[in-house]
């Protein structure tokens, strides 16, 4: 299972031709506790870079987006109820859609987990 990250910390785990796409934790830690999440209606088309969700916290709404190009085939509807989990387990039961990629190659322009934790560094 292969787990790509982008400089706005959202992550893809790719799972087949679907990836489950999150905020990481170093994100959900940058925007403290987590109180709502809007997520995409199932069958929108997201564009690589483009708002694909909004996460709200008691500090700040920030935009979740799409680290690939897609159509959001399955969103975790466990968030509206219960958006902590976003705080409380970001790479697992916190993720926020599911999208089927429409072009792998561009999770090549995406980095890897090592590159992510360089950057994370970088800018700390």
């Amino acid at each position: 299972m292969t787990t790509r990250y982008t400089k706005d910390h959202e992550y893809i785990r790719i799972e087949g031709d679907t990836g489950v796409v999150g905020i990481t934790d170093y994100a959900q830690g940058q925007l403290g506790d987590v109180v709502y999440v809007e997520l995409p209606t199932i069958g929108k088309a997201v564009a690589k870079g483009g708002e694909a969700a909004v996460v709200e916290s008691v500090k700040a709404a920030s935009e979740v987006y799409a680290p690939v190009s897609g159509e959001v085939v399955e969103v975790n509807g466990d968030l509206e109820g219960a958006p902590g989990t976003v705080n409380e387990d970001p790479a697992g039961r916190g993720w926020f859609m599911k999208i089927r990629l429409k072009d792998q190659g561009e999770l090549d322009e995406l980095m890897t987990e090592e590159q992510y934790q360089d950057f994370l560094k970088s800018i700390s």
